[in-house]
């Protein structure tokens, strides 16, 4: 079998390949990149990018419903779910062509990559090896093991459909979830969200979680927490276990929202390549390497941290550059946003850290009122001799934007006195939500 060598092998062209490969084939690496599927992964073609698309064109819709409070008359609006399907597939096709002009400077295997127990890559026929091999195949979603499980939608499904349901049931409150359920309750379906865990976004700040439960709740969706999905019956109908006993809803389609599950790659376990007890690749979390010497794993993969941004950012880390993966913002995209970076005041009090809370409201920001955007909070957690920041968090508009400048000054380890007083935030801008 003919064999090709490089500096780099990478298998998978989401987040976790592309941006690296590109980055080290412009700094004079060859690098090979092995993807079977379409350029940009998950993100790109079935997750962040097409839905925040659906998102945008749900707050477009909401924006013109809502027209009338900022002095001006819409007569009609009437909402085309095909065409707003459309849009997001043409913005996630612009955004792949990028992609591909990106990697023009990369060689690319279009075939799925096997790993040999040699360390050399198997694909198309052909062998290929390098002393450095990078997987970042990305996950998938998953489904819960109950009766009648296959007869759910899972996200890639509902990235395909071309109108919504009048009534749907979406299983897990999770991100994926409760995104999903803002697009479908924004174009006018009723949703009901069940949830096992208590709250809503389990990992995030309980107050943030309540909060945002709350202003979803007034928008129309019904939330069903503290309870177990059992089946789901022929007729869609839903059957739960939860505070009142067993229940069941009738719907038009059941979203199944409960995580992702890995995409490994063939030939794992012959090349010494470990798993964990979830079936997701075992790495060193301060090097990304696997238990096999020269073999790296970034990204949904190795199950640290299922975000794009963590997977480029860990991929980044593999091949040896200094990324402080520690502080990892997250953002959710409903109505209103979510966004997150460092420790919540439940992980404070778990480690007995001293913390001092400090908070602003969006209806005391003279641009939040403007844009009519007064909902929701920012939150700072600092520590309480010392005023460094442990965690922002942060519900309202354009949450996912505002949390970088708490991530940076968290890797700068600035202080609340020079976050909140000394720097100069312009005036008026939601930015000032940080003189707390």
């Amino acid at each position: 079998m003919e064999t090709t060598s490089a500096d780099i092998l990478i298998l998978g062209a989401g987040p976790g390949g592309y941006e690296i490969a590109a980055r080290e084939a412009a700094a004079g690496k060859k690098v090979i990149l092995f993807e079977k599927d379409l350029p940009g992964g998950t993100c790109l073609n079935r997750g962040c990018i097409p839905t925040k698309s659906l998102l945008a064109s749900a707050a477009a819709y909401r924006t013109v419903q809502d027209a009338g409070r900022f002095g001006i008359n819409v007569a009609s609006c009437c909402p085309d779910y095909a065409a707003v399907q459309s849009r997001a597939q043409e913005v996630a096709a612009t955004l792949r062509s990028g992609v591909e002009t990106l990697l023009s400077n990369v060689e690319t295997v279009h075939a799925e990559a096997r790993i040999l127990p040699d360390r050399t890559i198997e694909a198309a026929g052909k062998a290929y090896t390098a002393p450095v091999i990078l997987i970042a195949t990305g996950s998938r979603p998953t489904r819960l093991n109950i009766p009648g499980a296959e007869l759910t939608t899972d996200s890639d499904a509902f990235l395909k459909l071309k109108e919504l349901p009048k009534r749907a049931v979406v299983i897990g409150g999770g991100v994926i979830g409760l995104e999903f359920a803002t697009v479908m309750a924004s174009f006018g379906t009723e949703v009901i969200v069940i949830e096992y865990c208590k709250e809503i976004l389990p990992n995030f700040d309980r107050e943030i979680s309540k909060r945002l439960k709350s202003y979803m709740s007034r928008r129309g969706i019904s939330f069903i927490t503290g309870a177990a999905v059992e089946s789901v019956a022929e007729g869609l109908k839903v059957n739960y276990s939860g505070r009142k006993g067993s229940e069941s809803i009738d719907t038009d389609l059941v979203l199944m929202a409960v995580g992702r599950s890995p995409v490994v790659p063939q030939g794992c376990a012959e090349a010494g390549i470990e798993l964990d007890k979830r079936g997701f690749i075992k790495v060193d979390p301060t090097t990304m390497q696997t238990s096999a010497e020269g073999i790296y794993a970034a990204g949904d993969v190795n199950g640290l941290c299922l975000l794009a941004h963590a997977a480029a950012a860990q991929a980044e880390v593999a091949l040896g550059h200094e990324v402080n993966l520690s502080i990892m913002p997250s953002v959710v995209f409903t109505d209103p946003e979510c966004a997150a970076v460092g420790l919540t005041e439940e992980q404070c009090k778990e480690t007995g850290t001293d913390y001092v809370v400090y908070k602003s409201l969006y209806a005391s920001n003279g641009k939040a009122l403007s844009a009519g955007e007064d909902e929701g909070f920012l939150k700072l957690i600092c520590e309480k001799d010392s005023g460094k920041i442990l965690g922002c968090h942060i519900i309202g508009a354009h949450a996912g934007n505002l949390i970088s400048e708490a991530a940076a000054a968290m890797i700068a380890s600035l202080d609340i006195d020079t976050l909140s007083r000394k720097l100069i935030h312009a005036h008026p801008t939601l930015s000032e939500l940080y003189k707390v």
